[in-house]
């Protein structure tokens, strides 16, 4: 873990603040390990009528639909151009109950694939979870997907309906009309003019006025598919990882002790649905605790999320690393602007979040950021830092109640064995059978088998634990560095490097080299005020010394305008690794648009 500089920003976010307004879900972290029972989580939930079954959109929407909470906010949604769309928990059972009508009307059921390939508008949810109340599966995508990513998803997920606008439609879909051989319909959300120029397609809003508002949830068995998400590889065609409806008592639960959840909160998420985070918790989660949430259409501003907090009464806040490091980047002054304090808790997920970013955030919120770690085969978080205990700037925590976390050294004969012992580096894996785990890559049997090894779920991702049971990330095992016997966590000195007043990002990768066999090259992106010059690169290259030690610390910094990002925050260290070496770059389809 690289050096934080002040100590007294460090022992100010040790120990967890005493809040007498609201007392965290989770008090005694171990008390709550040794009781917890997953059956307790799904007494929690309602389950459907008459035995038949559980539904993540019953326990979303219509249990909530069917009490008290009727008239409470579920959603809030926040136009680019100042727009606001109010949806209570009533309004979203009509409206979803509309989209699961006009899905049972054009023949699609359950197991049928629903694929939205749409911005943050109310339709993605409304779709999201008007295809789960039909017990169709849903199936989102990027909107700033390319045809061939749409092509690849849409042919592997066997999809039959799409949901996208004339724009999208135009621009993305309709050139690859012909090579969507399963594809039997096209909803279009806009202007009925706009959408009539396609007759190929239907139109949405018509379909919706005419569809009946009552709705019978189907018998949904808890291991019907319910969610199909992609996940890229470094080569190669996309992953789907199927997940399925008693994932909903995962999101419950880490809803409740992750993310502190409680009666009244306004939550944000700022993923976009998307990604994982922005469908289990960009939607689910925080229904399924009848709390309000807010979408937000708009991309990154800083005075607009700021805003965002402090006219909307944000509780939680759950955001990306990339997203703290630009609000970084702005500067501490533009948050002071701001009335912030209606913030509780603040998580962040994505890729690991610097231990300078933590402090950071104590600083500015007077609050850590938490982060937290998870991935999209997990389906939920699987390892956090909890609002009740000491925060560990760099560190992602520790396993939520119900989970169990181990590192392990694999073997080259293929078995793998468990290191007890603290502070080793090794695999992180967890032990099968969390509710929210998922249950195959869609058309994949064998590769989803090479996923598990000696009774353990094989993350691909490095960690240590220390001896309080704390998690350390170190890097996913085909970006760690290999220099004259060293292993090299990237996240470790991209970590360091941040330090800098000047860098506002870093990536790290390693290069040949015929006597190391690797060193450590470091690529960085500059705070506002600083311009590449010889003079930084080698106050740079000191720091990174002074830091880490010499034989761990970048041989070799390059600076960059921008580091190539997923949508989803991660840095691509792989395809800097591609570009660097020219190698091919594999699949970039999750790639940030504007890199």
């Amino acid at each position: 873990m690289a050096t934080i500089d002040s100590a007294t920003a460090w022992e100010a976010i040790r120990k967890p603040k005493e809040f007498t307004t609201v007392k965290p879900n989770l008090v005694d972290y171990q008390r709550e390990r040794a009781r917890f029972d997953w059956k307790v989580i799904e007494d929690a939930l309602e389950r459907l009528p008459k035995g038949k079954g559980l539904n993540i959109a019953h326990e979303a929407v219509d249990r909530h639909a069917a009490s008290h909470k009727a008239n409470h906010l579920a959603l809030r949604w926040l136009g680019k151009q100042g727009e606001v769309k109010d949806f209570s928990y009533a309004d979203l059972k009509t409206e979803t109950s509309r989209f699961a009508n006009l899905l049972k009307g054009l023949g699609i059921a359950k197991g049928d694939r629903v694929f939205a390939l749409l911005g943050r508008i109310p339709e993605l949810y409304i779709a999201a979870l008007g295809s789960l109340k039909n017990a169709s599966v849903f199936c989102p995508l990027f909107s700033a997907f390319g045809p061939e990513p749409i092509k690849q998803r849409i042919n592997i997920g066997d999809g039959k309906v799409l949901v996208t606008t004339p724009r999208l439609f135009k621009r993305k879909v309709a050139g690859i009309l012909t090579e969507l051989p399963t594809l039997e319909h096209i909803l279009l959300i806009g202007d009925a003019a706009e959408v009539a120029e396609f007759k190929e397609a239907k139109d949405f809003h018509a379909l919706m006025a005419r569809a009946d508002t009552e709705f019978e949830i189907p018998a949904t068995d808890p291991e019907d598919m319910a969610l199909l998400h992609f996940t890229s590889g470094t080569t190669g065609k996309p992953k789907g990882a199927i997940h399925v409806h008693k994932a909903v008592m995962q999101h419950y639960m880490t809803g409740k002790y992750a993310l502190d959840m409680h009666e009244g909160d306004v939550f944000w998420c700022t993923a976009d649905p998307g990604w994982v985070t922005g469908t289990s918790y960009g939607i689910i989660a925080p229904l399924l605790q009848g709390i309000s949430s807010i979408i937000d259409e708009a991309d990154f501003d800083a005075d607009r999320w700021y805003g965002i907090i402090q006219d909307q009464q944000v509780n939680i806040w759950y955001t990306a690393p990339t997203a703290v490091r630009m609000l970084m980047k702005v500067g501490k002054s533009v948050a002071k602007t701001y009335d912030l304090s209606s913030l509780r808790f603040i998580a962040s997920v994505g890729e690991p979040l610097n231990p300078e970013a933590v402090v950071w955030g104590n600083e500015t919120f007077g609050m850590p950021i938490h982060d937290n770690w998870w991935q999209t085969e997990t389906g939920g978080i699987m390892i956090a830092n909890f609002r009740s205990m000491e925060v560990r700037p760099g560190s992602m925590g520790k396993p939520l109640p119900g989970i169990e976390a181990s590192i392990v050294r694999r073997h080259e004969d293929g078995t793998v064995e468990e290191i007890s012992q603290p502070n080793v580096e090794g695999e992180l894996v967890l032990k099968p059978g969390w509710p929210s785990m998922f249950r195959g890559y869609l058309h994949e049997e064998e590769r989803y088998k090479k996923a598990f090894k000696g009774g353990w779920y094989l993350s691909g991702d490095l960690a240590r634990r220390d001896a309080e049971g704390y998690f350390w990330f170190i890097g996913r095992a085909d970006d760690v560095i290999k220099s004259a016997g060293h292993l090299i966590g990237p996240f470790e000195v991209e970590s360091a490097l941040i330090e800098h007043p000047a860098v506002a990002e870093a990536g790290v990768i390693g290069i040949p080299d015929e006597t190391a066999g690797e060193l450590v090259k470091a690529f960085v992106t500059l705070n506002a005020g600083y311009e590449p010059n010889d003079n930084l690169l080698l106050e740079l290259i000191a720091h990174g010394r002074k830091r880490l030690g010499p034989a761990v610390a970048p041989k070799q910094i390059a600076f960059r305008d921008k580091l190539p990002l997923t949508r989803s925050g991660k840095i691509m260290r792989r395809l800097l690794k591609a570009r660097e070496l020219g190698l091919p770059e594999g699949d970039i389809s999750t790639l940030e648009v504007s890199e």
